[in-house]
């Protein structure tokens, strides 16, 4: 579902976040947000997914929601927030709970998710039994089993170490390359950026304005392609270039706090 963020600013007080931001997002696309530490990444998904009212602008929603889509847009955040007494196959399936669903419908939306995210084995497991890098598998397909037409991701991957990570990149790519929601995604990984973005849009030092957006010309499908990886890291060297100076900045600023 196309997605349009018009003339967007946000303050918290006397303090501005975000001023007139503007961008449109095509249906199916990934949309990366980078910057600085406190430029408003995290704010702008708020608004985006409607936890917080935009001090001046708005974000509309154009064309119509896909008929087996149960939410315009679901969040999934670093923390997996699983319910430790539930089953993998409960903790997704409590998206659906209080769904005008049958039962049968509701197992078909769970063993859906779980055969996408590579959990079908794992149905009948506890959170305490299962990797982090697996237990945030799980908080992807509870996310995936309403098939949200907008999928809002908050730094999902930084609470994993290096090669989990490089993992769940992989499993988002074959999930997106099946699976077809509008994705705006927070992060200050530059590398996830590259690799799961369509467009990547670099955001300046508070208020958060949008500095550059950057097209990532290659398929999703073909992003963990050895032939590719020259122009993926040349990438990852424009974003760093764009933010250095203001990462520098802020973290000089941090340490004043």
């Amino acid at each position: 579902m196309p997605l349009h963020i018009e003339k967007v600013s946000h303050s918290y007080g006397t303090v501005e976040a975000l001023a007139d931001i503007e961008l449109d997002i095509a249906d199916g696309e990934t949309v990366a947000l980078i910057g600085p530490s406190g430029c408003g990444k995290s704010t702008l998904l708020g608004i985006v997914g409607g936890l917080l009212e935009p001090t001046a602008g708005r974000v509309t929603f154009s064309g119509q929601m896909p008929s087996d889509s149960l939410n315009p847009f679901t969040y999934i955040f670093q923390d997996f927030a699983l319910l430790p007494w539930r089953s993998v196959a409960d903790n997704v399936g409590l998206a659906l709970e209080h769904r005008a669903l049958s039962a049968a419908e509701r197992r078909e939306r769970i063993a859906a998710a779980l055969a996408l995210t590579g959990l079908t084995e794992f149905a009948a497991a506890y959170p305490k039994q299962l990797s982090g890098g697996m237990r945030q598998r799980v908080g992807i397909a509870r996310a995936l089993v309403v098939r949200p037409a907008v999928l809002l991701l908050d730094e999902p991957l930084s609470a994993l170490d290096a090669q989990t990570r490089e993992l769940l990149m992989e499993d988002l790519l074959a999930i997106w390359a099946r699976e077809k929601s509008t994705r705006v995604y927070v992060t200050h990984n530059l590398e996830e950026a590259a690799r799961l973005a369509d467009r990547v849009v670099v955001l300046s030092r508070r208020p958060g304005r949008i500095r550059e957006v950057i097209a990532i010309d290659v398929p999703v499908a073909e992003r963990g392609q050895a032939r590719h990886a020259t122009l993926l890291v040349e990438v990852h060297k424009k974003l760093w270039s764009l933010i250095r100076d203001e990462v520098v900045t802020a973290d000089r600023e941090m340490q004043h706090v």
